[in-house]
Order: C-alpha cells, then structure tokens, then sequence
C-alpha cells in the first residue's frame, strides 16, 4: 500500500490502528525466570515422617497481559533431578514413580492470574494452569505471592499434587505407608520486561 497516495481519513486510520497495535504489545509484561536462583521443594507424608526434597528447575518464562490476567508461557522442572538425601528412595521416585526415563520433564504452564500485581512492592493472586506430569495435563490453581522491584519479581506458593488419584504409582509397601498426595513449594525469581 502506498501511504503517500493515501487521503487524510485512510492515514489517521492506519496511525490509529498501529497506535492501538503498539500499545497492546507494550501492556504486556514478560517475565524470564532464573532457574539458578529459583526453587522447587516437596515434602512428602510418611508413616516412618516426612519425606523432604527438591528438584531442580530448568527453565522458566510467561507473559502476563495485566489488563486481562490472561498468561502465556512455561516453566519446567527436571523430573529426573529429584533428591529427598537417599539415594535409594531418590532412585524408585525417578524410576518407578515419575518415570523419567520416558517423561523427562514435569510442567506448568500459566493461563490466568487472578488478582492486583502491583509494579512495585507485595501482591498476592491465584494462578490457574495446566500441570503436566508424566505426559498427562491437569488443570491446577496455586495461590501466589508475588514481590516486584526495580525490574526484578520473586513469585512464591505452595500447591498440593494429588499425585495417585493422578495415575501415578503408590510409593507405600509393607509397613511404609506415605500420602497420596505431595506438597510444592515453589519460588521463581528472574527478571521482568514489557
């Protein structure tokens, strides 16, 4: 097309939609998560006490459009870098449980944030996703605590993944009898641009 030849009503129309264009690419925000500096812990129940551990996130990033709360994007965790401090357990949770050797990964991929982010200082909101663990998507919502500052975030929360009625193995044998389900604490950190 060619702007030169165009009348003054077609040119205000075209400055007008690159206008409205620019400014919903520019009300989005994404955030790079940092994995070195993030975390992910678990605390298992167990009739002998509780397990606890951690695995290790491998990358991180989502966009989140404050006008709407709509997210986009992924985070994943190693499903083969679980430690609970016994190499043993560790073992039976990759193998047997997780299965690792064929489901590499464990993800969450945001699509909603309910609640008021604020560009500096604490909010608090609700996540709602999909949690994706050996190879089967659930929908999932994990209450968040989130701290902005000079251009970096830390997201907290806590879920729990009912892992069994999931269709995952039952680690209990014997006299061991552990939950069927596993508490997450996550905390993501990384950087924010719009």
């Amino acid at each position: 097309m060619n702007v030169g030849i165009m009348n003054k009503p077609s040119r205000f129309a075209v400055a007008a939609a690159l206008a409205v264009l620019s400014g919903a690419a520019w009300s989005q925000q994404h955030y790079e998560v940092d994995p070195a500096s993030s975390e992910v812990h678990f605390t298992l129940g167990a009739s002998d006490g509780p397990v606890k551990g951690t695995f290790h996130l491998t990358s991180g990033e989502f966009t989140l459009d404050p006008a709407n709360g709509a997210m986009t994007g992924t985070v994943t965790v190693d499903a083969a870098s679980g430690n609970s401090g016994k190499k043993g357990r560790d073992k039976k949770m990759t193998n047997e449980v997780l299965k690792a050797q064929t489901y590499l990964t464990v993800t969450f991929a945001p699509e909603k944030f309910s609640g008021q982010l604020k560009d500096t200082g604490d909010s608090t909101g609700q996540v709602d996703g999909t949690f994706t663990l050996i190879g089967q998507a659930h929908p999932i919502s994990v209450p968040m605590t989130v701290h902005m500052e000079a251009g970096h975030f830390t997201a907290t929360g806590e879920f729990a993944v009912p892992f069994v009625s999931w269709g995952m193995k039952d680690p209990s044998f014997l006299f061991l009898k552990v939950d069927k389900e596993v508490k997450i604490q996550l905390k993501l950190t990384g950087t924010v641009t719009r």
